[in-house]
């Protein structure tokens, strides 16, 4: 049982609902990334999820987009991102989920990334691009190296599918709230709560939903159908403006805002 399944088995016992803040690791810099993920352990959040930046991050809207970008600019790549993990958890236990695209992880080589990617501390891995019918290897990979290999379902997916999912899925089961790409939105989609229930009819694995999720009363609204709160870009779009061109001396307020935030999101998850 790695740190992805003991939370959720500590929150199942509460009737508590998991958070998941999302940052991309490098935006704006490899120091701010390791300030917010110690500050949203701090502050609530029972798992981050920490994105690897790439060129083109097929998922994710503009926002995400753009994090990525900064990241790239600012020399993040693959070593630096195990080198800021296995800072990360000199401090922290918080479990880690590593976001990111299956090209650099192919480049890197399948069995190298899931080695190095656990040996620095990561505990699960998301692979948007990555089908299930082409994730054998990868799967093999993670379950060699202890990582949780968690998969998405869409609205669409079909219930067949769906069944092969969960099956296959460690850690949790990824539900995409909405067709399309991330970003933050003013409302979901009223079926969502429908479309969790049906996923979970499938499984008994914990099932936590992402993707246009930016409120608090959006994450409340949820807390009852699902076992996890994905936030990605409204966090993101907050760290642009407090860090963008902040001083050295206001970094440690900024930070603290942006924990304000994540605590507002887990006192929803309540």
């Amino acid at each position: 049982m790695n740190r992805i399944e003991r939370v959720f088995k500590r929150l199942r016992k509460r009737d508590e609902t998991a958070l998941i803040p999302f940052v991309t690791a490098g935006d704006p810099s490899i120091q701010a990334t390791r300030d917010l993920v110690l500050e949203m352990d701090r502050r609530g959040a029972d798992i981050v999820e920490l994105g690897l930046a790439f060129s083109d991050p097929l998922a994710d809207g503009p926002t995400i987009q753009a994090a990525s970008f900064r990241a790239l600019q600012g020399g993040m790549n693959t070593k630096k991102y195990f080198e800021l993990v296995a800072h990360i958890r000199k401090t922290a236990d918080i479990p880690l989920v590593l976001m990111g695209y299956y090209n650099p992880i192919l480049r890197y080589g399948l069995e190298e990334f899931a080695r190095d990617a656990a040996a620095a501390g990561i505990d699960g891995t998301i692979i948007p691009d990555l089908p299930l019918e082409e994730a054998g290897p990868w799967m093999k990979a993670c379950r060699e190296n202890g990582l949780a290999n968690i998969l998405l379902v869409a609205p669409n997916t079909p219930e067949e599918r769906i069944k092969r999912i969960v099956r296959a899925s460690r850690g949790f089961i990824y539900y995409v709230s909405v067709l399309g790409i991330t970003g933050a939105r003013t409302s979901l989609p009223p079926e969502v709560s429908g479309g969790l229930e049906r996923v979970k009819s499938f499984t008994q694995k914990p099932v936590a939903v992402g993707f246009g999720i930016s409120r608090p009363e959006q994450v409340k609204a949820l807390s009852s159908s699902a076992d996890g709160i994905i936030v990605g870009s409204a966090i993101v779009r907050l760290m642009e403006e407090k860090l963008s061109n902040v001083s050295p001396g206001e970094e440690d307020r900024a930070v603290a805002e942006i924990g304000e935030f994540i605590g507002s999101l887990k006192e929803a998850t309540l």
